[in-house]
């Protein structure tokens, strides 16, 4: 089997329109260091967030306390509480006072799993990390993460160069949301089974 190589992403990948971060996001490894170990995965789902033309996005009416992070220049991590259970990580584009950001909605995981399986409570590979609460869970990640640099030793995105691995994106309309709804701002891996939800329509 090749062997990966890794080179974190730096921040001018970031520094884009959330829409161009949140395609080529997919196929991308994500690292969350626990302290006690090194978690990974696969990006496989996405959502992109493009600020203050976008009523979708939590920035859309403004700064908040909430929402601050969103305004910061592109490369940290935007985490969030939602419907009172779980958490929800972003990554943050644009630069410094465009607040845009790309939601992770599923994860194939990689490393790690057995820990994942305990933090999720579950034996379940497939249930696993197929949806951003559930992703966050897996990865422990939480409140003291909003903010985090994805350039750190705690969280971060890398390219890879394994073993060719043949893939198509697609995309489709978000989930969840009530507003802006007819844009196609989510890509996910065709065929992955750590994808949230299969879409009603396929678009390439």
């Amino acid at each position: 089997m090749a062997r990966v190589k890794f080179s974190v992403l730096p921040k001018k990948f970031y520094l884009r329109g959330s829409v161009t971060v949140a395609k080529d996001l997919i196929g991308k490894y994500i690292f969350r260091n626990t302290g006690k170990e090194i978690l990974s995965g696969i990006i496989v789902e996405t959502e992109a967030y493009t600020g203050r033309n976008d009523p979708a996005a939590h920035s859309y009416n403004g700064k908040t306390p909430r929402n601050a992070v969103m305004f910061e220049e592109g490369g940290v991590a935007y985490v969030y509480f939602t419907y009172g259970n779980h958490f929800c990580f972003n990554v943050v584009t644009c630069r410094k006072g465009t607040p845009s950001a790309v939601l992770i909605r599923g994860v194939e995981p990689v490393k790690g799993i057995d820990t994942m399986m305990k933090n999720r409570k579950t034996k379940n590979l497939y249930n696993l990390t197929n949806g951003p609460g559930k992703f966050t869970k897996a990865f422990d990640i939480g409140r003291n993460l909003n903010g985090a640099d994805l350039e750190s030793n705690e969280i971060y995105i890398s390219k890879s160069v394994p073993a060719k691995r043949d893939f198509v994106i697609l995309k489709s309309k978000r989930i969840g949301i009530t507003k802006n709804t007819d844009k196609l701002y989510r890509f996910y891996l065709k065929n992955n089974k750590f994808v949230s939800r299969a879409p009603r329509k396929l678009f390439i």
